[in-house]
């Protein structure tokens, strides 16, 4: 683990804004025409003593150049996580959702290539979407500072068995830790930090990973991650997606005809069996945050890297980086939230007008209004 304080250097890009997955198509998306940096100050939040602190981001897709090339990162991506690098770094351990697999060949049973269009005729509109980012990218979350992601969502098996053995195999070469990869034990990853063991546990609404509907075999997998850990972090993919699916209800929600999870339910139940942080993402927005029994739950965490193939704009360009401070017995201590927003066709970066703090503080207190955290201006979080 790379752990750093400085300054955050932002990315300031004039591009344009890429229309989400179902009506996007490349030539709806333009080049990079400018870049430049400014710098942004990250105050660093004070440890305490005998507590840990964890980075989470919501989903990363970090360009896939299936079924062609058009929508990936300018430089190969080098430099796509760089302003949000020292925030991430920081952390004793960084987890985000990493949507789709790594692999470098293939072709997706799930979304077969466009046929290519007639002379004269303009390609039509892409309706199926495969994600398939370059196993090197898996550096590029390494330096970023990230530790353990999630594997379990809807796009990770895009390829199939073996696009899922390929990431785990590009994930084991750099480092990071993944959950979620099976509906076996073994998909739990364990880390070890200042003499603490944690567990990440990966949920999702599909059937070939550890399943958000299935609460039965959720307290399971819990609570025998409990029995070899001293701290237990849940993550889930869930819930409806887009602006119309901020908020949460209390109940199971239905997107494309799939059980998504009742989350609620889903996170207080884990939290029952031994959970000690939940953290959501699926929606592609941020929603709010309760404190159940003095653990944490974020309901999304929102996209946070999803280059090239997402719709960009207004709510579904905010993102935030969710820093939690836990104490070695689980519960949680105090937090930040790390305002930020994808700029262009997918960089995040730091926003120091706080739009995505007011956003979850807003959405928090109207859901929750019993359970809400405190959220301060600055995005300090309090029980």
């Amino acid at each position: 683990m790379n752990r750093r304080r400085n300054m955050v250097l932002s990315f300031g890009l004039a591009l344009s804004i890429c229309a989400f997955a179902s009506g996007c198509t490349a030539g709806q998306i333009e080049n990079v025409s400018a870049t430049r940096f400014v710098e942004a100050d990250v105050t660093p939040t004070p440890q305490k003593k005998d507590t840990i602190t964890i980075a989470a981001v919501g989903d990363i897709m970090l360009g896939s150049p299936y079924p062609n090339d058009t929508r990936m990162p300018p430089e190969d991506g080098k430099a796509l996580l760089k302003a949000v690098t020292p925030v991430i770094s920081a952390a004793d351990i960084a987890f985000g959702n990493l949507e789709g697999p790594m692999a470098d060949s293939g072709e997706s049973a799930k979304c077969k290539p466009p046929k290519p269009p007639l002379p004269g005729k303009e390609p039509e509109p892409i309706r199926c979407f495969a994600f398939r980012m370059p196993t090197r990218y898996g550096k590029y979350l390494k330096d970023a500072g990230f530790d353990v992601v999630s594997l379990a969502n809807n796009h990770s098996f895009d390829f199939g068995n073996a696009g899922m053995t390929s990431t785990r195999q590009a994930l084991d070469a750099v480092g990071i830790k993944h959950a979620g990869s099976d509906r076996l034990q073994r998909s739990t990853a364990f880390l070890d930090v200042k003499g603490i063991k944690i567990a990440f546990v990966a949920f999702a609404h599909n059937a070939i990973v550890p399943n958000v509907n299935d609460l039965v075999a959720a307290k399971r997998f819990v609570t025998d991650a409990g029995r070899n850990a001293d701290i237990v972090v849940v993550s889930f993919h869930g819930g409806a997606e887009g602006t119309a699916s901020q908020n949460v209800p209390n109940r199971t929600e239905l997107y494309f005809g799939e059980k998504r999870g009742n989350l609620p339910l889903f996170a207080r139940t884990v939290i029952d069996a031994g959970a000690d942080l939940v953290l959501g993402h699926g929606p592609h927005v941020l929603r709010g945050m309760e404190i159940y029994k003095g653990r944490l739950i974020a309901y999304s965490l929102g996209n946070f890297a999803t280059y090239g193939w997402f719709r960009l704009q207004d709510e579904t360009a905010l993102t935030m980086i969710l820093e939690v401070e836990l104490g070695r017995d689980g519960k949680f201590a105090g937090g930040r939230i790390h305002s930020g927003r994808q700029e262009g066709r997918g960089i995040p970066v730091l926003d120091p007008s706080g739009e995505s703090i007011r956003k979850v503080r807003s959405l928090s207190n109207t859901d929750f209004p019993a359970t809400a955290p405190k959220i301060a201006d600055d995005g300090t979080i309090s029980n």
